[in-house]
């Protein structure tokens, strides 16, 4: 997720010198800045540990990472003159297993950059008994907090905080979807009460269900462990959890997928009867994890979105 050419921020003490020097190498594009996810506090239901994240590129040019246990924020900030005010957090997909953050992450926040619309790709803590508490919540923790952090700076990053949305790609969108419809389960320190609600939502080809017929049985496994109860597998199967104050919602997924389109189609049937607004672009084929580009088709679902957000 931070990229390994550019420059890492942990403190806010040198941020605006540091600022500057990113908008000079990116040539006054967009400026790009890295931050812990918990600056000033502890991480949140954490075990100590050994830190065993390890980043590696796949013969299919496939950045993962693996092994989180320190969660970090990327912001990818358009110029000052540029900026919409709009903001999305953007959870790379990898089924609680990995984070295949660069075409699930940075790629995908250059391109809403060059749209003028701010990025945060966040790296979230992968499940693991070894550094949780409970770890069916700590990927959901990370989400809330990347959310209160976004709305923390809205001034200082140039963005409107009721402008603030989520993004999630195959279990990154399980994510995102959870802290769509769970927003009011606060599970981080909020003193400042600040709204843990995203304004709108985004979701690629996204595990949403957690119904053995539909989801996808490696996400299940790797958030919630072996054989959980049923109980567990409703409150985490987000179309079951829908309210009306759900946030408006953009969908994308290939019908051929191996992550069965009866996710998105489960939770399009929710969005309905609860009256929430939802958009669709459902690909003839592109199969799963295409990314920013679906090769199969000329649609760019990116240009669908960012008209979507627009209007």
């Amino acid at each position: 997720m931070i990229a390994d050419n550019h420059i890492q921020l942990y403190s806010k003490m040198n941020h605006s010198l540091l600022l500057v020097l990113l908008c000079l190498l990116s040539l006054n594009t967009f400026c790009q800045t890295s931050y812990l996810l918990y600056e000033t506090q502890s991480i949140p239901n954490s075990i100590d540990g050994t830190d065993e994240e390890k980043s590696e590129i796949g013969e299919d040019g496939v950045l993962r990472i693996s092994k989180v246990s320190t969660p970090t924020l990327t912001a990818y900030l358009p110029s000052k003159e540029k900026a919409t005010g709009q903001a999305v957090i953007i959870c790379p997909g990898g089924g609680y297993w990995i984070l295949a953050a660069g075409h699930e992450g940075t790629d995908v926040a250059e391109a809403f950059v060059e749209k003028g619309i701010a990025a945060f790709v966040l790296k979230y803590r992968l499940p693991s008994d070894e550094i949780m508490k409970d770890k069916t919540i700590g990927p959901l923790q990370d989400a809330q907090r990347a959310i209160q952090m976004v709305r923390e700076n809205a001034n200082e990053w140039h963005v409107k905080s009721d402008q603030i949305g989520i993004l999630g790609f195959s279990a990154g969108g399980h994510l995102a979807s959870t802290a769509g419809v769970r927003y009011g389960d606060e599970i981080i320190p909020n003193p400042e009460k600040i709204s843990l609600r995203p304004d709108f939502m985004i979701l690629v080809y996204p595990v949403i269900s957690f119904d053995p017929e539909v989801g996808h049985s490696g996400s299940v496994k790797n958030l919630l462990g072996e054989n959980p109860p049923n109980e567990l597998l409703d409150k985490f199967s987000n179309e079951k959890q829908v309210t009306s104050d759900t946030p408006p919602t953009y969908l994308i997924h290939a019908k051929d997928d191996g992550v069965s389109i009866q996710n998105s189609y489960v939770f399009e049937k929710a969005l309905n009867q609860h009256s929430v607004s939802v958009q669709t672009l459902y690909y003839e084929s592109g199969g799963h994890g295409f990314g920013l580009h679906n090769a199969a088709s000329e649609i760019k679902w990116m240009d669908k979105v960012v008209e979507w957000l627009q209007k």
